[in-house]
């Protein structure tokens, strides 16, 4: 029998790597430690306030492990690959480790050619990349081929020089013909190099050469040659185009930035060589958006360089990593040169990482987009509701309730109602207090639920033939906890109504967290679609009440002395001050100035007249 706290005080003051298990022996969760011994205590005290998917990981715990290592960097690199082995639950997974294709130009060959690979290696060739995708490299090597008569077939000159005819691309001028020996060495090696530079990033020499070629055949009237020429350019300029000029530095790096709702995270990658950025990528962590980010961009990034082929001299975050120091001695080590991670504080760089966060909001925009349009999404959550509740039918009408106020003033409310799991518009409504003049959440939800089953029982009895409000909920959410719950309870029970109320309460982020009902709270992490339902009902029902506010304030501020004249509404309004510029003007004005303006009939004017005359 495994004694956990008796193996507590066994462990080491030693860097190392923990392996954590559940009862049937399987790894739920791989970490690493600069001292063994605080860091898998941490777990366990009593004290410790853990983020809910760790509390829910500790109480699966039922055995654990430790490799002690010589260094940190040492650790680093065994969490990497036993993370890679085990796939833990509870460990931030990067499903993608696909190799991403770089441009190969073999100069390490008498008589280079241009390929497309996935794996970097010391061989003696040049590598750009990494591209984001097989059809990008594919398309840039055609437009080379276009461009430059290079050699395409794997002849292994000059052992072949000779031995065969040559193909059909030396007929149609795409290739020098190195194979038949009509080639200087010096000569197609120059003509690599200028490849090379331009993959690089370095167009303007080739496209200036190129330009005086075609002026130089126009002047000798060989237009034909001057427009292949020209069309050349042309390609040349477009596949530069293609390649976003980020900075004027010239470096290799790497920026990564990220982007989080209450559920999900999105961490972006743009691959910037030379200054020009030539690929992207975005990675999708679902149920990872409430994870403190500094552990999830610590996290990707040793899983994503421990599989990629080629590391850049500088990767650019946008957030503080704890280990940072020893992430970067660990690239430093597997490069074979130095490797500086930094965040950015000012400057171009700071733009950069701005970018890329933007984008990857974008891409969680669209991830989210996507979940929506698949009908089973919320299904699934609703049925998880069901059973997380044990509720006795299925929740058709839900309707949420939220609050709003600013201090004193334009307290208010919204309900939003959510049909088979999608927002049903039609059906929302907002409400301005009466009976509370001062800011009390509980009295103000006691107001708004009082007055919604009131219009309910009163269409009912008179029967109503289009009645607002007769569709009574399967659920009720109230944005809060338990005193909220309470709230709105004893107010179903006022009418009589055996209504089931829950309450949405948010974490200390202001993150949707858990459900409070029937005097419990239940955890929403380990229930991804539930939790991803009832943050979307939270968000809409605060967003519509905080709106709803918004133009309550907004027409305050913008009160005028003619809204308190009997017969001057909005139109009337703003006919006269279109006219006489000016309030003071109007206070001025005598009836007959008064009635010519459009809208204002004599005993409209006369109220206007006596109103600042007697004031």
């Amino acid at each position: 029998m495994f004694d956990i706290q008796e193996e507590l005080k066994k462990l080491p003051d030693k860097p190392g790597v923990y392996i954590m298990k559940d009862a049937n022996g399987i790894v739920i969760y791989v970490g690493k430690a600069v001292v063994l011994k605080n860091r898998v205590r941490q777990y366990f005290h009593q004290s410790a306030n853990h983020p809910p998917k760790v509390q829910a990981m500790v109480a699966k715990i039922s055995e654990f492990e430790y490799i002690i290592t010589d260094s940190e960097v040492e650790a680093l690199m065994l969490e990497c690959n036993l993370i890679k082995k085990y796939k833990p639950k509870y460990n931030i997974l990067l499903k993608d480790d696909k190799h991403y294709p770089y441009i190969k130009v073999t100069m390490n060959e008498e008589y280079p050619r241009i390929l497309k690979t996935r794996r970097v290696e010391k061989d003696g060739a040049k590598y750009f990349g990494p591209y984001s995708s097989g059809f990008a490299v594919n398309d840039a090597i055609d437009t080379l081929k276009k461009l430059f008569p290079i050699k395409t077939c794997n002849r292994k000159l000059p052992n072949d020089i000779g031995k065969f005819r040559p193909c059909l691309n030396y007929h149609l001028k795409k290739c020098l013909g190195p194979c038949q020996g009509e080639v200087n060495k010096n000569e197609y090696h120059e003509m690599m190099r200028k490849i090379c530079s331009f993959l690089s990033g370095q167009y303007d020499e080739i496209l200036n050469d190129l330009k005086a070629q075609m002026e130089e055949a126009a002047e000798q009237l060989e237009f034909e040659k001057a427009a292949q020429i020209r069309n050349k350019i042309s390609s040349m300029t477009q596949l530069s185009e293609k390649q976003k000029v980020l900075s004027t530095d010239g470096q290799d790096r790497d920026v990564i930035g990220f982007s989080r709702d209450a559920t999900d995270l999105c961490i972006q990658v743009f691959f910037v060589r030379n200054g020009r950025v030539i690929g992207r990528e975005h990675y999708i962590f679902e149920g990872e958006g409430d994870e403190e980010i500094g552990y999830s961009l610590s996290t990707f990034i040793k899983q994503f360089y421990n599989n990629v082929q080629f590391i850049p001299s500088e990767i650019v975050i946008q957030n503080e990593i704890e280990d940072s120091e020893t992430i970067s001695q660990w690239l430093t080590e597997k490069r074979g040169h130095k490797v500086s991670i930094r965040v950015p504080v000012r400057g171009e760089l700071v733009r950069l990482v701005k970018m890329v966060s933007q984008n990857a909001e974008v891409s969680l925009k669209l991830f989210k987009d996507r979940l929506k349009r698949v009908d089973n999404v919320n299904e699934e959550g609703i049925n998880q509701l069901m059973k997380l509740l044990e509720l006795e039918q299925r929740p058709r009408r839900i309707e949420a309730y939220d609050i709003s106020n600013t201090g004193s003033s334009e307290i208010v409310a919204s309900m939003v109602v959510f049909i088979d799991g999608k927002p049903a518009r039609q059906e929302y409504r907002k409400f301005k207090m009466k009976s509370v003049e001062q800011q009390n959440d509980y009295a103000s939800m006691q107001e708004t639920l009082y007055r919604r089953l009131s219009r309910a029982k009163k269409e009912k009895e008179e029967n109503i033939e289009k009645p607002k409000f007769s569709d009574l909920p399967d659920l009720i959410l109230v944005d809060g906890g338990f005193g909220h719950v309470s709230a709105a309870q004893q107010i179903a029970d006022e009418f009589e109504y055996r209504l089931v109320i829950a309450g949405m309460a948010k974490d200390s982020r202001h993150r949707t967290k858990s459900l409070v009902y029937n005097g419990k709270e239940y955890e929403l992490s380990a229930y991804m679609p539930l939790l991803r339902l009832i943050t979307e009902i939270q968000d809409e029902t605060h967003r519509v009440a905080v709106d709803y506010n918004r133009t309550l304030r907004a027409k305050r501020y913008t009160h005028s002395e003619l809204d308190e004249i009997e017969g001057v509404g909005e139109t009337r309004k703003k006919a006269l001050l279109k006219h006489f510029k000016s309030l003071a003007a109007i206070k001025k004005a005598d009836i007959a100035q008064l009635m010519e303006v459009q809208g204002i009939n004599e005993k409209v004017a006369i109220k206007i007249y006596n109103y600042f005359r007697n004031k």
